[in-house]
């Protein structure tokens, strides 16, 4: 009995240890030491929106070459790379078959033109036979029948004469035809610029256009005028107009930086993922380069940053400086007999209550938090349109104190930002 008389004591005693453990944590919990955070000192800066976006160097102007006629190439004038002009011979495709059929038409074409020699030597017989028998019918030595049957055999002459002339109009636009499809048997440049792209070897055989699209040869491009094509989200197209600055990167050309402006946008848009959770819409834009780079080839990946609005002398803080909080304040329900009344009150409180832009000033020990109305924006500052001064200090970092834990009033301790740093590599090397 004196044994379970103990052990429920020591129950107990560890129960109330836990509690008094419990208790210590929360009242230490409660007295937290003032928030590390670090300032900076509002002033007048210029601001420059950007879109960013990534895409791909296109020439100005990329001609594909392709034949017209099917057949074995027989000679490769360039390689790729090559500089070409216009006029100059590029690709000739055996033209055997061609020529049979050349021959078999410019044949056809003699023997209808010699079909009209003999149509024409038979209605001049059947023109004077008209004349003699219509002579002597006037004189009643001729019947009506055998006027009938010349007047007949001259009409009949006449419609051999024009069909034959038709046979001859075809079979002449035929022989234009084949002669056209024989020289397109030689392929010449169309304009000055630089084989980019070669698909093709001497001996092999291509397919012409006339049968569905056709083998693609080569392709010339001008390199002397390159553009940036590039895919932005549909909620920033609409920043973006025509005349804007950009600045292009070319992932293979590190040590460059090109400028260029905006002179095409998409009004199509470029849809993926459709249907799905996934789903993108963007809209291309075309860049052009102002400064090309001899090392750019076409197809190459870059990214842009356009800028699409610059303000001068305007307020403005650190980008994480300013954070968005919803007022704490809430309605009471609405009662049930009131409640469409209660109903357009509490539509009238959200649309009030709605998460406001505020940012936490220093002032000394403490802070307070101040409603603010944001403009644009760059990569490190925004614009405050107001509820700020030129010379206040606004907390910086870190983020989670600006975000969660400041609140009006809150103890601080300021840091020194170049404190801070060398605090923050110190970690980084111990890890």
């Amino acid at each position: 009995m004196a044994k379970k008389s103990r052990k429920r004591w020591l129950w107990i005693s560890l129960i109330v240890i836990a509690i008094g453990i419990a208790g210590v944590m929360m009242f230490s919990s409660g007295n937290e030491g003032p928030i590390e955070v670090s300032v900076e000192k509002i002033q007048s800066r210029t601001i420059t929106q950007t879109v960013s976006a990534i895409g791909k160097l296109q020439p100005e102007v990329m001609v594909k070459i392709s034949s017209e006629a099917s057949g074995e190439i027989v000679y490769l004038g360039v390689r790729d790379g090559a500089t070409v002009t216009p006029g100059q011979l590029l690709v000739r495709i055996k033209p055997d078959m061609m020529q049979s059929m050349l021959a078999q038409t410019r044949a056809a074409a003699e023997a209808t033109k010699m079909s009209i020699n003999v149509a024409k030597a038979e209605i001049d017989r059947a023109e004077a036979d008209l004349k003699r028998v219509t002579e002597l019918y006037k004189k009643s030595f001729a019947s009506r029948e055998e006027f009938d049957r010349a007047t007949a055999a001259y009409q009949s002459a006449s419609g051999r004469l024009a069909q034959t002339q038709a046979d001859y109009d075809r079979a002449r636009g035929a022989l234009q035809e084949t002669q056209v499809n024989v020289n397109r048997t030689t392929i010449t440049s169309p304009m000055s610029g630089t084989v980019t792209y070669l698909g093709v070897e001497s001996g092999e055989k291509v397919v012409g256009t006339a049968q569905m699209q056709g083998t693609e040869i080569m392709r010339i491009a001008d390199l002397s005028t390159m553009n940036a094509w590039v895919d932005v989200d549909e909620n920033d197209v609409a920043l973006i107009s025509v005349g804007d600055t950009a600045r292009i990167k070319v992932d293979a050309l590190t040590d460059v930086s090109l400028r260029g402006v905006v002179y095409e946008i998409s009004h199509s848009p470029k849809t993926s993922g459709q249907g799905t959770q996934e789903e993108v819409v963007n809209f291309q834009v075309r860049i052009r380069i102002l400064d090309p780079e001899q090392r750019m080839r076409p197809g190459m990946s870059c990214s842009v940053d356009i800028e699409t609005e610059t303000r001068s002398n305007v307020l403005a803080v650190p980008i994480q400086s300013v954070t968005v909080r919803q007022d704490e304040t809430a309605t009471e329900p609405a009662e049930e007999e009131n409640y469409r009344m209660e109903s357009r009150k509490a539509d009238g409180a959200k649309k009030t209550n709605k998460p406001k832009s505020i940012v936490w000033i220093n002032k000394g020990t403490t802070v307070e938090s101040r409603a603010v109305e944001t403009g644009i924006s760059d990569d490190g500052y925004i614009e405050i349109l107001s509820g700020v001064r030129v010379g206040e200090l606004v907390v910086a970092s870190p983020y989670q104190a600006i975000s969660k834990q400041l609140k009006n009033g809150a103890q601080v301790l300021v840091e020194d930002p170049a404190a801070r740093k060398d605090r923050y590599r110190q970690m980084r090397q111990a890890q």
